[in-house]
């Protein structure tokens, strides 16, 4: 996935003759407290609501405030994890994309990169999750989905926590099966160290247990 496949089109930019009650009216429509400033396809900076603050005349055109512009960006083809990091190291609500001749394209949004993520980790499918702690040379995945196929299940998504000044990560696998009592015995019957597991049967209350009693007892 590269960043021109999430570019949105439904945010536009806004320009340099437009009032500042227009860009903050923006703000709030896309719920976002940044937006790009582009003049035809030339982008001229990311405007943040921090920079507003203390204006009065909201009838007065952004280009003749005195703006300190950041300047963050991603090129089209670069990867998702270059724009998750802009994302995550300059606290945006938006990022902006331009081609290589840097033309403005478009932007992804936070709303955007939260769906995309979501679908990244599968978070709406169905299914259990096992966080195991492991050493940083016992990293085989490939050793872990064997082990989830063996229960005729399949690992829908991973991903890697590191800690600093430490030899030891946490692994967390996401299965498309809700039923994961078997996987985890084989994980522990193989030496890994499970830190948490996450599924329906965590909140078994025993109703079926109790209906299966009765159920025996009424054939009686």
């Amino acid at each position: 996935m590269v960043a021109i496949e999430l570019v949105s089109d439904s945010i536009p930019p806004v320009h340099t003759s437009d009032t500042i009650q227009k860009v903050l009216d923006r703000m709030v429509e896309f719920r976002v407290s940044h937006m790009p400033i582009v003049n035809e396809s030339q982008f001229l900076g990311l405007l943040s609501d921090d920079d507003l603050v203390g204006e009065t005349d909201y009838q007065a055109a952004i280009g003749s405030l005195g703006l300190s512009l950041i300047n963050p960006y991603v090129l089209e083809q670069q990867h998702i994890y270059d724009v998750m990091r802009l994302f995550y190291e300059q606290q945006l609500t938006m990022v902006p994309v331009l081609n290589t001749a840097k033309d403005y394209q478009g932007v992804i949004s936070i709303n955007t990169m939260v769906e995309y993520f979501a679908k990244l980790t599968s978070s709406a499918e169905p299914g259990g999750i096992i966080v195991l702690e492991i050493g940083n040379k016992d990293n085989s995945l490939a050793h872990m989905a064997q082990i989830v196929e063996s229960d005729n299940a399949q690992v829908l998504s991973s991903y890697i926590r590191t800690f600093p000044d430490s030899t030891k990560m946490e692994i967390t696998l996401k299965v498309n099966k809700q039923d994961i009592s078997n996987i985890t015995a084989t994980f522990l019957r193989y030496g890994y160290d499970i830190k948490a597991t996450f599924n329906h049967a965590d909140h078994d209350d025993g109703s079926k247990d109790r209906y299966d009693s009765l159920m025996n007892y009424l054939n009686i």
